[in-house]
């Protein structure tokens, strides 16, 4: 029984060019700083992240690239609170006018 591990070798490889694009930070081409959104979203394991984030080398364009794509809240996060909350909202005032 042989098993298939191209997916294996090709995680560290993805992650260094991933390194290597962040180590090049912010001054990427649109295709590159797409290619490294494709893979933190899509392709990136919780430790290809951790390794990734652990690097001193790269910690400043990680560092940076964090805060302008990844920690920021989007119009879908902000619009899906916004619905929480207000079906939150409407569940109590239900409840209170239940109860009289």
């Amino acid at each position: 029984m042989s098993k298939n591990t191209a997916g294996a070798d090709a995680r560290p490889n993805q992650r260094e060019r991933a390194e290597a694009l962040l180590a090049s930070y912010p001054d990427l081409s649109p295709d590159e700083l797409e290619e490294l959104l494709e893979w933190f979203r899509r392709r990136a394991s919780s430790l290809d992240v951790a390794l990734v984030a652990s690097n001193e080398r790269i910690r400043r364009g990680y560092s940076r690239f964090r805060a302008d794509h990844v920690d920021r809240f989007t119009p879908r996060d902000l619009l899906l609170a916004s619905l929480f909350a207000g079906a939150v909202l409407a569940l109590v005032i239900a409840i209170g006018l239940l109860g009289r």
